[in-house]
């Protein structure tokens, strides 16, 4: 007799995620979440991970009104699953106690089933909170071990062993939990390495435990891998529907039901139901920017490795930046990034904390400036990695942040930090004069500055469709672009009849189509405040008429999720400034002028 496999269908989250950068409106989805549910799908992943913020983020949505919507749509009966990142939660950043409780008991509220809980440092101190108010709040608790092969030629970490040492403290800690995953959010754990840890957790584990294994099929194994936790005894895996699936995301359920026929496995779904499905969600989702690499099998990823939920996301950025020709050199980066950070699971928030730091890398030189996040994480403010961090990017990280390193568990040192907290964000909403309710205290909480102007009304739409009848680029009243001359890139704001060529600013006009007349910006003998990387003016640190010390902040730009401080190169008095808050600049562009004493 066959063994039905469970699965659950992710196209909802990670698909949307792994593809779209999480950038997709909820009213265009539920139609293909309605025809999945008629196919005879009851086991969906509804929310959760990036596509929590991304909503507030890119598409001025409410994700709690979002997650109504599904449950609404998906029926009483549907297991609705949603991704916590342990004391992170939804979020980069790490909570307050007080905090992730609240997640728990909303999430509950809004219609969730069951949360699958991660730390991506493996640090089992990290899920001891979160896997408790998981529990209280009366839903699920899928306790996670997070695995990914490590860059070839680097050891220490990410082994059967060290997975099995991983359960072994789970279960020691007495965490609550109702099921375990092995989670492969890069989709490179070798299958031998998978079968052989699924093998030993059967056996560790009580009889009857639910183990389920997720994966991604950008490296090109997903299948295999998904067979060999099958044969060593995984209960469920995760699948996904076209377009959101394959590539960066999980294997297509028909894909998986084609490899399982013949086998001692059984998906027991209808086929054909799928198949309608499938392009009931295509049309859908045909209006969206498809990006190349989430449809892709990337070789190189074993390299980085980067999962496939971070891919689209940080892709989508370098094109709003116009550097997306950048990108391969950032992967390259990123195998000594990880190494060199102490060997933390690639994924969400510590796959970002690698990639902002490969964004350094590459945009400022190796290691001339290191990430906020990254450097937090080296320090020790997001729990013990697997190895020892290097000791040179240690001390880095200590002094360019001007923090000490600590083995203080996260939830010790946020519940002592006046800034987290539920008392903190319900006084940021009274400052800003907004209600004050448990969803909002969670969305400041969650999403910071943008959960604030998400609730003022004031949130960008930064969805990516295809317009038909949107003009040329090339001919565009403004954006910022990449342009490749000779074989040299150059990165080109342009904003009405001014445009800021490598930080050059010229004045432009077109008459009749047939020429330009440029006049260069004259800044005489003052000092330029240049851009070091692209991205989006989010606050003018020091007006003009202002006296700045060389290296205080000026500008202050958002690139990569990562706030970015322009610092004057010198001293003296704030002349001009040339951008405005809200306005995206290039590398190279010139933010404001100083003039010396």
């Amino acid at each position: 007799m066959k063994k039905k496999v469970t699965f659950m269908c992710t196209a909802f989250r990670d698909g949307f995620q792994s593809v779209y950068g999480a950038r997709v409106l909820t009213p265009d989805f539920l139609p293909a979440l309605a025809a999945a549910r008629n196919a005879g799908i009851s086991y969906f992943e509804a929310g959760g991970g990036a596509r929590y913020q991304s909503l507030y983020f890119y598409c001025q949505e409410d994700a709690f009104d979002m997650m109504d919507q599904f449950r609404e749509t998906a029926g009483p009966d549907a297991n609705l699953q949603t991704l916590s990142r342990g004391v992170n939660v939804v979020g980069l950043d790490s909570q307050s106690s007080d905090i992730i409780k609240l997640h728990a008991d909303l999430f509950a509220k809004h219609g969730m089933t069951t949360i699958r809980n991660f730390d991506a440092l493996n640090d089992v101190e990290n899920l001891i909170h979160s896997g408790k108010c998981i529990t209280d709040a009366g839903l699920h608790h899928q306790v996670c071990v997070t695995m990914m092969e490590l860059p070839p030629g680097c050891v220490g970490a990410h082994d059967a062993d060290f997975y099995e040492s991983t359960l072994r403290q789970i279960l020691d800690a007495d965490i609550p939990f109702d099921s375990v995953c092995f989670k492969d959010a890069s989709g490179t754990a070798v299958p031998s390495t998978v079968h052989e840890s699924i093998k030993r957790a059967r056996k560790m584990l009580p009889e009857g435990t639910f183990i389920h294994f997720h994966t991604h099929e950008t490296a090109g194994i997903s299948v295999q891998a998904n067979m060999a936790a099958l044969e060593a005894g995984a209960d469920a895996i995760d699948l996904s529907l076209a377009p959101c699936s394959g590539g960066t995301c999980q294997p297509d359920v028909l894909v998986m039901w084609h490899a399982l026929r013949g086998s001692d496995y059984d998906l027991d779904v209808d086929v054909d139901k799928v198949r309608d499905a499938e392009e009931v969600f295509k049309e859908c989702m045909a209006e969206y920017f498809l990006p190349p690499e989430a449809i892709a099998v990337e070789p190189m990823i074993p390299w980085s490795p980067m999962p496939g939920g971070a891919l689209t996301a940080n892709t989508q950025m370098l094109r709003d930046n116009g550097i997306m020709d950048r990108y391969p050199e950032m992967i390259k980066a990123m195998g000594e990034v990880v190494e060199r950070g102490g060997f933390g699971t690639s994924v969400t928030p510590v796959s970002q904390f690698y990639f902002q730091q490969a964004f350094n890398n590459v945009m400022m030189g190796p290691w001339q400036r290191i990430a906020d996040d990254y450097g937090r994480m080296v320090l020790g403010y997001f729990g013990k990695t697997p190895v020892p961090p290097d000791p040179e990017v240690v001390k880095l990280a200590a002094d360019q942040l001007e923090m000490e390193p600590t083995d203080r568990p996260p939830l010790e040192l946020n519940d002592a930090d006046p800034k987290k907290g539920v008392a903190a964000a319900t006084q940021r909403l009274s400052d800003e004069e907004l209600p004050i309710s448990d969803e909002n205290i969670f969305i400041v909480a969650a999403c910071g500055d943008k959960g604030i102007a998400y609730l003022k009304g004031d949130a960008e739409m930064g969805v990516r469709k295809i317009d038909p009848t949107a003009a040329d680029p090339a001919v565009s009243s403004g954006g910022t672009y990449s342009v490749r001359v000779d074989g040299t890139s150059y990165d080109v704001s342009v904003e009405g009849g001014r445009v800021n060529v490598g930080g050059r600013v010229f004045d432009v006009a077109v008459s009749d189509g047939t020429g330009v007349a440029e006049a260069p910006t004259d800044t005489g003998s003052l000092v330029d405040v240049v851009a070091q990387m692209p991205g989006k003016v989010i606050r003018i640190a020091a007006e003009p008429g202002a006296w700045v010390e060389a290296g205080d902040p000026v500008i202050v730009i958002e690139a990569m999720k990562m706030e970015v401080p322009v610092p004057a190169p010198s001293a003296g008095e704030v002349a001009q400034v040339h951008v405005a808050v809200g306005e995206q600049i290039p590398s190279g562009a010139s933010l404001a002028s100083l003039k010396g004493s």
